[in-house]
């Protein structure tokens, strides 16, 4: 699956183990052949709620989406597979852009595949869906540049953190398993600081060791005086490398761990040959009123392309068990 276009972590063998491990859902994994060589492929994950059941997708299919005939015979397979077993939804997510840069600025451009899937979703029946479970919108940096481009493209006060995180005495070192309880006692700083809910240990264990383990994860610790600050951890497969988890103590903070932790990062992706870091999630709404929107300043002071994908989609095996479900619900619970 790593050559495949789309290619993305959340739809190795791997993720559908750790999603059977700790949330209840049951992996199917599927490969679409032509002339005996795999042409797509996708991790389906299927959730029984009671009686009910639904199927997730997370940031699959994984195929050539502008092959149209190819899209079209992907979405009847997992269509007649819902329908086969009942399911309330069906959601895929996947990894194909719409369009790039802000919306309604000079720099919006529509990416027709994108677009062309979407209309391929909406003929089909399938609806954009109200819960996102993925980001939608992200930053990208293209690591084909040299590390003087990228780094000449930043902002000028992202240079400039980073920095001073060197002369402030910051260093930056590759973390090992043995760190995980460090990694996690970080986290729970920063969900506490941030008001984020983080779950238990053992669900980030399982997580972290177990792609660390498979060479789809790799952590970086920053340090001072020999104390840890601050750390990122990074998934990767296919072309892509992602910024999926970062924390920080409640000190040193002024000494810009986050900016050096960032470009080490960066460089480490790049030297290992992947083509694409992607920042992991931009706000919906581009404005102070979106709950991304602090974060969001921060990373674009990397200056990576705005990308927003297609999102989410739902497919309704039976119409009125969705809308039960999914609309009528979700009222009445509101109202008690």
């Amino acid at each position: 699956m790593r050559e495949l276009p789309g290619a993305h972590v959340l739809q190795t063998w791997e993720w559908g183990d750790f999603k059977r491990e700790t949330g209840r859902w049951e992996p199917l994994r599927l490969a679409f052949e032509r002339e005996c060589q795999v042409i797509a492929m996708a991790s389906l994950l299927t959730r029984k709620m009671g009686p009910l059941s639904v199927q997730y997708v997370s940031k699959g299919p994984v195929l050539d989406c502008s092959d149209t005939e190819l899209a079209e015979q992907v979405l009847s397979a997992l269509e007649r597979r819902a329908r086969r077993f009942g399911v309330v939804w069906l959601k895929i997510d996947p990894d194909v852009v719409a369009a790039t840069g802000l919306p309604n600025s000079p720099n919006d451009q529509t990416h027709k595949t994108g677009r062309a899937i979407m209309g391929t979703l909406r003929k089909r029946g399938w609806r954009l869906s109200d819960s996102q479970v993925q980001f939608r919108n992200t930053l990208t940096i293209d690591l084909r540049q040299s590390e003087d481009e990228i780094l000449a493209a930043m902002s000028g006060n992202t240079r400039r953190k980073i920095r001073v995180a060197g002369k402030k005495g910051v260093t930056v070192r590759p973390a090992t398993t043995d760190d995980l309880p460090l990694l996690y006692r970080l986290y729970q700083i920063t969900g506490e600081r941030d008001q984020f809910l983080i779950r238990p240990f053992e669900y980030y264990r399982r997580a972290w060791e177990q792609f660390m383990r498979a060479g789809l994860a790799q952590a970086f610790i920053a340090e001072y005086g020999g104390v840890a600050i601050a750390h990122v951890i990074l998934f990767h497969f296919g072309r892509k490398c992602w910024y999926f988890y970062g924390a920080s103590s409640n000190d040193d903070r002024a000494r810009m761990p986050n900016y050096l932790l960032q470009w080490e990062a960066i460089k480490w992706a790049k030297a290992q040959g992947y083509a694409v870091y992607d920042m992991w999630g931009a706000p919906d709404a581009f404005d102070e009123s979106d709950s991304l929107w602090g974060v969001y300043q921060f990373k674009r002071g990397f200056r990576g392309q705005l990308t927003r994908h297609i999102g989410a989609w739902d497919f309704a095996s039976h119409p009125t068990m969705y809308y039960v479900y999914t609309k009528a619900l979700p009222r009445m619970l509101g109202r008690m």
